[in-house]
């Protein structure tokens, strides 16, 4: 045998034996966190980017609220006030990173909590983080798809000018577009990786094409003078500065759902590394990204009052597009954008759907036997993700019922996930500062600095989209964001209190044989008279301890 062949003999069985163990690792840190690895590790770096940058979506976020953030602040809070959101919420990835790579597990939020929480608050806190961590991810849900549905209406009524595409239109495509995301992701990860990575792409492509042709076909662009500095308040209030605060509902609510990285963790290769990057890469990109978008379409306003205040078309950038590039281009534009929108869409439906079946697997949800299931063929939470297409179709029914509804539904996706945010880090902060064990990324000595930052700015906002957002305050004009918010959080907590209180022990079960989840398990048990007294043998457990010590 020649001694080139020697050499690549040895370098494949080098190679194989590094895979075998980094599966082996995988397999190790994932029973150490008390789970099974059920589902396919098939996402690169990329696709975990791609599915969190989609939930950051720019162009589902930064589009449909343009016109009430104008009217809240003009191009001030626009401009200046997304650079704003964008740092702080960088600070936000940036603590959320340094726990994710500590514990990269599918359920995120909530299990980091299990960690760092003082064992006897361990069930509530974690109970409470990952409710908050559903409301924001499924409600995003909801108003991505109707924001996609009123640009559908845009487009008709640019088409027909004589036809209103009224709320129940809207509603019925709402429908069709959030059924359509249940049945992608349906299906194998493997594809939905693929799907994300093309939505990652279309994104960026499609944002720097309706940048340069806005700025290259738009007449009578604005000064630089007006766009950085033009202050508008249309809200009623006197005071200048809660109305620039309320315009930062819309830049806030962009920049949120990058924790979806963190529930891929299960699904993405080398998940300690890979899925912080995927925190920081998605905030940073779509801030950068979201920041040349915003600046461009300000750029093309040509008349504020026609086209922001007056405007019949909304949401009103798609007047501001037809005034400056004509017909043809604003519909090759409004393509672009509910592209996105669909893409974004899809990309929340994914992530909520791992959270819910993470939350599932330790019981702490309704129907819990059936929403941890993991479809044999495409390796999928497919009930999971079925749950939350009709979660989110409800919710959607408040968009009829008041007109603005779209804010309040936007408002609650915003505070829940901040909330969730609030929690980890803030337990990283204080109790869990010492027994902390930092992962391959971390901050260092910056740790503490930018975890109160953090935690600042998260207590901040969370007040701040709960206060109305026009005076007077009317029946019609109220923010009801606390309505479905203390409505689904007020549930759980009861459902806790009487029943889930009574099992509910926090994450870390599914190595366990489990009579409530598992169908085909069989126990050693000892009838002692009562149904529910089983003395369970962690099997599985066992197994893998010994399949360890062998391979060592």
């Amino acid at each position: 045998m020649s001694v080139d062949s020697i050499s690549s003999h040895q370098t494949a069985d080098r190679e194989e034996a590094g895979v075998k163990n980094v599966m082996t690792t995988e397999e190790e840190l994932m029973a150490q966190f008390g789970y099974k690895q059920e589902m396919n590790k098939s996402l690169s770096t990329l696709s975990n980017f791609a599915v969190a940058f989609g939930c950051c979506s720019i162009l589902s976020g930064l589009t449909p609220l343009w016109g009430d953030a104008m009217m809240s602040g003009g191009s001030i809070a626009i401009i200046e006030g997304f650079l704003l959101v964008a740092v702080f919420t960088f600070c936000v990835g940036l603590s959320l990173a340094e726990i994710c790579s500590a514990f990269p597990v599918t359920g995120g939020l909530y299990v980091w909590v299990s960690k760092l929480a003082p064992p006897e608050w361990v069930p509530l806190t974690c109970y409470i983080t990952g409710w908050c961590n559903w409301i924001g991810l499924t409600v995003a849900v909801t108003s991505t798809d109707l924001g996609l549905a009123q640009f559908l209406s845009s487009v008709i009524s640019i088409s027909n000018p004589d036809y209103n595409a009224d709320i129940y239109w809207q509603y019925g495509i709402f429908l069709v577009i959030v059924f359509i995301h249940g049945l992608i992701n349906s299906i194998s990860i493997k594809y939905n990786g693929m799907f994300n990575n093309v939505s990652l792409f279309w994104h960026l492509i499609g944002t720097l094409m309706i940048v340069i042709v806005a700025l290259v076909l738009t007449p009578n662009k604005a000064s630089g003078k007006w766009v950085f500095t033009y202050f508008e308040n249309d809200t009623g209030f006197k005071s200048d500065g809660y109305a620039f605060l309320i315009g930062l509902l819309q830049s806030q609510y962009t920049l949120s759902g990058f924790d979806s990285a963190a529930q891929m963790s299960e699904e993405t290769k080398d998940a300690a590394r890979n899925a912080p990057k995927g925190i920081l890469y998605a905030v940073g990109t779509a801030g950068v990204f979201g920041f040349i978008f915003l600046l461009a379409v300000n750029f093309c306003v040509q008349d504020f009052q026609a086209q922001v205040v007056e405007s019949a078309i909304t949401p009103q950038m798609t007047k501001v597009f037809l005034d400056g590039v004509g017909y043809n281009w604003t519909i090759v534009f409004t393509v672009i954008i509910m592209g996105a929108m669909f893409f974004c869409g899809s990309a929340l439906v994914l992530g909520s759907s791992r959270l819910v079946y993470a939350f599932s697997r330790d019981r702490a949800m309704p129907f819990s036997s059936y929403l941890s299931q993991i479809n044999h063929k495409t390796k999928t939470p497919v009930y999971a993700v079925w749950g939350n297409v009709i979660f989110a179709a409800v919710i959607g029914i408040l968009y009829i019922l008041n007109e603005t509804a779209f804010n309040a539904i936007v408002s609650v996706n915003t505070i829940a996930s901040s909330l969730a945010y609030l929690i980890p880090i803030s337990l990283r902060l204080t109790v869990g500062r010492k027994s902390f064990q930092r992962g391959p990324f971390h901050l260092g000595p910056f740790s503490p600095v930018i975890n109160t930052i953090s935690c600042c700015w998260i207590v901040l906002t969370c007040c701040l989209f709960l206060c109305p957002t026009q005076l007077p305050v009317t029946a019609d004009n109220m923010n009801y964001a606390c309505v479905p918010l203390v409505a689904v959080l007020g549930g759980s907590i009861l459902f806790y209190q009487f029943r889930a209180k009574k099992y509910f022990t926090g994450p870390g079960k599914s190595l366990e044989p489990d009579p409530y989840l598992d169908e085909n398990v069989s126990f050693n048990s000892t009838d002692s008279g009562d149904s529910n007294d089983i003395k369970k043998t962690p099997v599985i457990v066992e197994d893998i301890s010994k399949k360890n010590t062998e391979q060592r």
